[in-house]
């Protein structure tokens, strides 16, 4: 079952690591190149802000963006600005969701997210973590897949193959990882071979599924590597 509160601390932590982290860079240093193609740093930092206010609609029951135009646009606004105010916002927002997961309410009632897609209340703090570990290791700033923690990386991993699960594009894929965890992800490609195995570390894993590794470190048997959907 999750723990919403312990997600929302987990979080916190999360984010005072990535804020610690940038708090090292400069002005130039924002704007350059992340590992996102196209994004800065100060569009990386700048969506994990936006996405802050967009999680705090989601639970007080407004639309997450007001459309998919306006979430680019104020990103392309907000990327540019100075680290001093980037590292402000960023804080500030997260201060603002801390609150707002902190308060009464009823964490089994279902929430929607963007592009039809709907979830339980409780879940929306480990959707926030994953903005927030993944994207800071997008930063390229020294944080690495390898540094998240084994409950993340391990939940992370269900998370995806849930969400890939039965797609008409992914064949059956078996995942393992070094020390024997399994899961099963896919199953809708019509004409897939009965089922890849991919095994290799678990960051190597959460990598690929991610969209953060191009799978050169997994050992795949029983077909190729299958060309996972966008998230």
């Amino acid at each position: 079952m999750t723990d919403h509160a312990h997600d929302l601390a987990s979080v916190h932590d999360a984010t005072e690591r990535l804020l610690d982290a940038v708090g090292t860079l400069d002005n130039a240093a924002v704007t350059q190149s992340s590992r996102l193609p196209g994004w800065t740093r100060g569009h990386v930092l700048a969506h994990l802000a936006r996405n802050a206010d967009a999680l705090v609609n989601v639970l007080e029951g407004r639309p997450m963006y007001a459309s998919a135009e306006a979430r680019e646009a104020d990103i392309e606004r907000d990327a540019p600005r100075p680290l001093d105010v980037q590292l402000a916002d960023v804080r500030e927002t997260g201060a603002r969701f801390q609150e707002v997961g902190a308060a009464p309410a009823d964490w089994s009632r279902t929430v929607a997210l963007r592009n039809g897609v709907t979830d339980r209340a409780a879940r929306v703090p480990f959707r926030r973590l994953i903005e927030v570990e993944l994207h800071h290791v997008d930063l390229g700033i020294g944080y690495e897949l390898e540094d998240l923690s084994a409950e993340f990386t391990e939940r992370e991993i269900r998370f995806l193959v849930a969400r890939f699960k039965g797609h008409r594009d992914v064949p059956t894929t078996r995942l393992t990882t070094d020390d024997g965890r399994t899961w099963t992800t896919g199953g809708g490609a019509p004409d897939g071979p009965v089922e890849v195995e991919v095994e290799g570390p678990a960051a190597d894993l959460l990598g690929w599924l991610a969209g953060r590794r191009d799978g050169s470190g997994l050992t795949v048997k029983n077909g190729t590597l299958p060309a996972l959907p966008p998230l």
